[in-house]
């Protein structure tokens, strides 16, 4: 178990500090789930939320019941991010599938011919698909793994490649404290290819006589995954019949951009109700993000129990984005 710990520490060590735009599949990097973005993101050592498997696959296996989220953003300039997971519980292990889908809409295609439009459109979206599988080792030691498969499209030119995320948690034997770690988005490069990088070309436009329609196909480089290394504690501060409150601080470390300290706490009146306040962003003052709050409560309906998730985030210049997640517990 040591010999785990040590060797996903001494990869967050070879991350370079900052790479800002220099990594594909910059979507990956958007936080999902109502709950955990209203704490600020500090969600890597939680282990009762659906959309754990995003923040730390390690932690699924700590669930009681199999369990279902569906969520939804409207995300910067009009663009919407859906995230959806299932939880299956076996024994002690669980099994996880999610997907996250980023639709940027779709826009009339001009050119100079047509200044007002075409009549033809232009979409763009992002997608990843994830399989995970997390196993107990021991009563208090959990590990987890997500396999997944990542893909970009803007019109006809697409990239696409597989990767995998690898999580560890740990609590206390009273569980007052909680220790998680993951590292995400191992995988290949990727690079765009597609029938819009054929272009015709001139070879020789200062020159007459040649074939002026030789059709070419534009190259593009291979762009690495962003690495993202988080490793985040949570300690109950509270513990009474009435209100239970627990504090949550995670470290972020990505390959394309400055580290990051994440916050959040989380109030739960009579089991059933809960109150998020947190802070995301802190030691990168190049960073939009900020203040994070939500509530969310459970009740029974339909033979489950069902829980409502709000959140609510400050993003500086582009305004506050709101979250609604939706979860049953079977």
């Amino acid at each position: 178990m040591k010999n785990i710990f040590l060797n996903i520490i001494l990869l967050s060590l070879l991350l370079p500090e900052s790479q800002v735009g220099t990594t594909s599949g910059n979507f990956l990097g958007i936080g999902v789930g109502s709950r955990a973005i209203a704490m600020g993101g500090a969600f890597c050592s939680v282990h009762d939320g659906p959309s754990v498997i995003y923040w730390n696959p390690g932690a699924i296996s700590r669930f009681e019941n199999d369990k279902f989220l569906v969520s939804n953003a409207s995300w910067l300039v009009d663009s919407q991010i859906y995230f959806s997971t299932y939880i299956k519980k076996i024994n002690d292990k669980s099994l996880g599938l999610y997907w996250t889908y980023l639709d940027y809409g779709r826009e009339e295609i001009t050119d100079l011919s047509n200044q007002n439009g075409t009549g033809q459109y232009w979409t763009a979206m992002d997608y990843v698909l994830g399989l995970g599988l997390g196993s107990k080792l021991s009563d208090r030691f959990s590990v987890g793994a997500v396999g997944k498969f990542i893909s970009q499209r803007i019109h006809y030119t697409s990239a696409s490649t597989f990767a995998l995320d690898l999580g560890l948690h740990y609590k206390t034997k009273n569980d007052k404290v909680r220790i998680g770690m993951s590292i995400a988005n191992f995988g290949p490069d990727m690079a765009m290819d597609g029938k819009d990088l054929f272009k015709k070309i001139d070879i020789d436009p200062d020159n007459s006589g040649h074939n002026e329609s030789l059709v070419a196909k534009l190259k593009t480089d291979p762009w690495p995954l962003p690495l993202f290394f988080r490793v985040g504690t949570a300690i109950e501060i509270i513990n009474t019949d009435l209100l239970r409150g627990t504090f949550a601080v995670d470290t972020f470390i990505p390959s394309d951009d400055v580290e990051i300290i994440n916050f959040g706490f989380e109030f739960t009146i009579l089991e059933r109700s809960n109150v998020q306040l947190g802070y995301r962003g802190l030691g990168n003052p190049s960073s939009e993000e900020g203040f994070t709050f939500g509530a969310g409560t459970m009740f029974y309906a339909g033979g489950f129990d069902v829980r409502l998730d709000y959140s609510l985030r400050t993003f500086g210049l582009f305004g506050n984005i709101s979250n609604l997640s939706l979860s049953f517990i079977f």
